[in-house]
């Protein structure tokens, strides 16, 4: 009897640490805020609620291909992974998982994705979610990432589309302000992902992977960081100036892009590794809380 509940405890926490490696593979934090644009833009396509069953089956369906484009990426990284201190944690890189198992995951996860968009939301938003996971996954993580320093600029292109899909999934449609809520992200990325590459140039260095501060050094990077800091707040002022929000977000978009400014600025002029990784932990704060103030104004105005 004991032998069989020790057995059994065993087991128990084998499935337990297995179920969290394959958690991992999702990278549930980047998802998180995936799904949090995408379902924004959803509230944001309509004046009213959205409907109970394209908001559940349009924010599952995004999770789930989101996750598998992530599973997919840790898969072709693995080796990369194993170099890098950020990511050596990974399942992968680890032993906890094999490829054929993760690629397994991938796809169950991911198809299953995509049929919940086909058969509950509508079939341009699932198409949209398939050409974004075929852009990061195939497109970002294959060939731009270990080619060129402009990997995350071009590839930003996929990560910006979360709330083009939210909004595609009420409407059936891409309209303006679907477009604008995707350039804003777009605009968004470069800063955001050049400030952590600052801090982990050794890293990206090591690995071997062509990050702008590996190839053009950390101050030239860190003047690209400041000028796509102000083309971003251009963009941010873009939905009030078009009448897609009011004075609420107005004054939200200047306040976060004052502050967001303010540490671009010190990227430039007063450059610490500590200063990059402040930047870098602000501008998700700066996103998640643009996109609020976004939502926050479309009702109250509404």
């Amino acid at each position: 009897m004991l032998t069989q509940e020790l057995a059994s405890a065993g087991l128990s926490r084998s499935f337990a640490a297995r179920a969290r490696a394959f958690y991992a593979l999702t990278k549930p934090r980047v998802v998180s805020l995936i799904v949090f644009t995408a379902v924004i833009g959803m509230f944001l396509a309509t004046p009213g609620m959205v409907p109970p069953q394209i908001l559940l089956a349009g924010t599952l369906g995004i999770a789930l291909v989101a996750g598998a484009a992530a599973a997919v990426n840790c898969l072709v990284e693995q080796k990369i992974d194993a170099v890098m201190q950020r990511t050596r944690w990974r399942p992968l890189p680890r032993g906890e998982l094999s490829s054929t198992q993760t690629l397994a995951f991938a796809g169950i996860v991911g198809g299953a994705g995509l049929w919940l968009l086909l058969q509950f939301v509508n079939a341009l938003t699932m198409w949209l979610t398939l050409a974004t996971f075929v852009g990061y996954a195939v497109i970002y993580t294959v060939f731009l990432k270990p080619a060129t320093p402009q990997n995350i600029v071009i590839g930003g292109a996929s990560g910006a589309m979360p709330p083009v899909l939210g909004w595609a999934a009420v409407t059936g449609e891409v309209t303006t302000e679907a477009m604008l809520l995707f350039l804003i992200i777009f605009v968004w990325t470069p800063p955001h992902f050049w400030s952590l590459a600052l801090y982990r140039t050794e890293d990206y260095a090591k690995a071997g992977l062509p990050m702008l501060p590996v190839t053009h050094g950390k101050a030239y990077t860190q003047l690209q960081v400041l000028l796509y800091t102000l083309i971003l707040i251009g963009v941010s002022l873009m939905p009030y100036a078009i009448r897609m929000s009011g004075e609420l977000y107005l004054a939200a978009a200047c306040v976060l892009g004052a502050w967001f400014l303010a540490h671009a600025l010190r990227i430039r002029f007063a450059y610490s590794d500590q200063v990059a990784q402040k930047a870098f932990r602000f501008s998700i704060v700066y996103l998640a809380a643009l996109f609020a103030a976004l939502l926050l104004d479309h009702y109250r105005f509404a």
